[in-house]
């Protein structure tokens, strides 16, 4: 299982601070996790401006242009946000036993671990 999953809520802990013109502090959503490169794509965070050529589309109009998207960032740079303390968080990961239908099952499921000043 992997810790990052597209939708979590996830806080950019590496990087330029935002006084400096960077991301660190900055939360957002996964977009999309690029599993054989170990990246991520984060709404809102690290924006670069993309040139596109000029071309038509099946209608007549003009594409193109200069356009900002989002850059993928590594994995190790962001950490995933405690939804209950909104701080960033480990995550762990734990077995229980969920009883559907009279059958037992072991499941693994995610977890926020607590982090050294909350406890």
């Amino acid at each position: 299982m992997a810790n990052i999953k597209k939708g979590d809520l996830v806080q950019v802990i590496s990087g330029r601070s935002q006084a400096r013109g960077g991301d660190r502090g900055k939360q957002g959503k996964v977009i999309e996790v690029l599993v054989d490169q170990n990246r991520v794509i984060v709404e809102g965070i690290n924006y670069v401006t993309k040139h596109v050529r000029v071309g038509q589309s099946d209608r007549g109009t003009k594409t193109g242009g200069i356009e900002t998207v989002e850059s993928p960032i590594h994995v190790s740079n962001v950490a995933i946000v405690d939804p209950t303390t909104k701080k960033p968080t480990r995550v762990g990961f734990r077995t229980e036993q969920v009883t559907k239908n009279g059958v037992t099952k072991t499941t693994r499921v995610r977890y926020a671990k607590k982090s050294g000043k909350d406890l």
